[in-house]
């Protein structure tokens, strides 16, 4: 394994995010960035001198200066209802324009838009907020939530809202192949060694990455280590077909890769979990990657062996856009 330092993930994804399904649902005002922006998966960005319409071009929500009492809120629906771990309110280039508190409220509601008579949770309580920062807060509630309401007092404009936490999903799989590496199915990403350009958690999402942004991307690596990234599948299974897709990536894609698997059937720390990778069985040999294409293998090392954990070696860096692991579960 790489010397580098690790990143332990905890098993938590950005239940906000707009490719999980996730979406604004009621806003109270979007008159300088649509509300929308907020959940964007990728990194907010800053584009000097763009003006539309209605003033200054800004990645993210931003409403218009309040001349009366009150505040803006938004709520977001969950793409599938989860429980919430911790949260990042970032304000990423909103200077002089972000709010001065925040705070946070949560329901569960089987409405696209829950009924004014809904049980709101304040989950966060009012916090004041800073100015091209990020704001993360651990959240103690961990009840099943569907929708997420972002108070911000009394104006102005959040870059990024994310929900790390773990999503309500489906426990019977029945015989059907389904992808074991899919985050819509419950995988998620355990531990890695870098992910400098774009978050682990990507590699797991659905359909294809739209740019290298939507990817898992490393740092470059000078001398001889390598990187790596541990996730945990669905549910066990056995695997028969495997796709490493390097979509996007064509002069930032690993020379090689290999996969290495396990199943553990007791509960251990993920700490454990990155100390005994080191000596898992091969899934797959070290192979030749190609920039911007989707490589197929069958499974010819582990055919008959249940597994509910997978180790991504990439030689000696680089990005790949998704990791899917077909087979039935166990």
């Amino acid at each position: 394994m790489s010397k580098s330092k690790c990143i332990f993930l905890n098993g938590l994804i950005d239940l906000a995010q707009s490719r999980l399904g996730s979406k604004i649902v009621y806003k109270t005002d979007e008159f300088f960035a649509p509300a929308k922006r907020i959940i964007n998966p990728w990194p907010p960005v800053f584009k000097e001198g763009v003006f539309d319409k209605h003033g200054k071009w800004m990645d993210g929500w931003e409403t218009r200066r309040k001349r009366f009492k009150g505040h803006d809120y938004l709520i977001l629906k969950l793409g599938k209802p989860g429980k919430i771990n911790k949260v990042d309110i970032d304000t990423s280039y909103f200077s002089g324009n972000q709010p001065s508190k925040i705070s946070l409220e949560a329901c569960f509601s089987k409405k696209n838009l829950p009924k004014k008579n809904s049980k709101w949770i304040t989950i966060l309580k009012k916090k004041s907020a800073k100015a091209n920062s990020h704001h993360f807060f651990n959240i103690k509630n961990k009840s099943i939530f569907t929708h997420v309401k972002l108070n911000i007092y009394p104006d102005g404009g959040v870059a990024r809202l994310r929900i790390y936490g773990t999503m309500q999903t489906k426990k019977k799989f029945g015989k059907k192949i389904i992808n074991l590496t899919s985050v819509l199915n419950g995988a998620n990403p355990i531990a890695c060694n870098n992910e400098h350009f774009g978050r682990a958690e990507n590699i797991l999402a659905p359909g294809t990455g739209k740019n290298m942004g939507d990817g898992w991307e490393t740092r470059r690596i000078r001398g001889k280590n390598f990187d790596w990234l541990i996730l945990k599948c669905a549910t066990a299974g056995k695997i028969s077909k495997i796709q490493i897709d390097t979509h996007h990536f064509k002069g930032n894609y690993p020379d090689k890769c290999s996969l290495q698997a396990a199943y553990l059937n007791t509960k251990i720390s993920d700490k454990a979990i990155v100390n005994r990778s080191r000596k898992w069985k091969l899934l797959l040999n070290k192979v030749k990657l190609y920039a911007h294409k989707k490589h197929n293998f069958q499974n010819k090392l582990m055919k008959n062996k249940k597994v509910n954990y997978i180790k991504i070696n990439i030689f000696p860096d680089g990005g790949i856009s998704r990791i899917r692991a077909f087979g039935r579960a166990e």
